[in-house]
């Protein structure tokens, strides 16, 4: 009687025990990395590679992004730069899904009037959007994080009066 009381005892704590670990396993599958650098690589609005840096807030899988981009060609000169807030959700092992929303800036100099009907020809504009972001997300066992996402931003302003949706690629390096 005594042996089948041991035995008991170390079945429940050699449960307790596995359970401890599946659960510990579970949670270290679902953090996210404090900082991430890289780029993120899209065009639907002109503003193809930007610059990007992500940092995880909080203890529960939140982040900010921040993103730059850059553009300057014959026909234009651009930058937009955007916030966005995310929260971060595992789907399993190291894939992740994320969404929230975001907000930006941006500054266009139109060049020899290539804007539609010529409306800025040498002008500077300024445009405000407020954006949103869902993807999908890799994280490798070594420092690299793959994603792909959609941006939908909602301009206001002379030069981005419309809806955007920006598709893109990321590959950041996380820290």
């Amino acid at each position: 009687m005594a042996h089948n009381i041991k035995t008991k005892a170390m079945k429940k704590n050699s449960i307790l025990v596995l359970v401890a670990l599946l659960i510990g396993s579970v949670v270290s599958a679902q953090e996210i990395s404090k900082n991430a650098i890289g780029v993120r690589l899209g065009d639907s609005d002109g503003f193809g590679v930007e610059a990007n840096y992500q940092r995880a807030i909080g203890s529960n899988n939140n982040r900010l992004e921040f993103g730059l981009g850059i553009r300057d060609n014959d026909n234009y000169e651009a930058f937009k730069l955007v916030g966005l807030y995310e929260w971060v959700w595992n789907i399993d092992g190291g894939f992740n899904w994320y969404a929230g929303p975001g907000a930006g800036v941006g500054q266009v100099n139109g060049k020899d009037g290539i804007f539609e009907n010529d409306r800025f020809e040498d002008e500077d504009e300024t445009f405000a959007f407020v954006a949103g972001v869902a993807g999908i997300e890799y994280n490798f066992d070594f420092p690299l994080l793959l994603s792909l996402d959609v941006r939908p931003e909602f301009g206001f302003g002379d030069y981005r009066d419309d809806l955007d949706l920006d598709i893109a690629i990321s590959a950041r390096y996380q820290f």
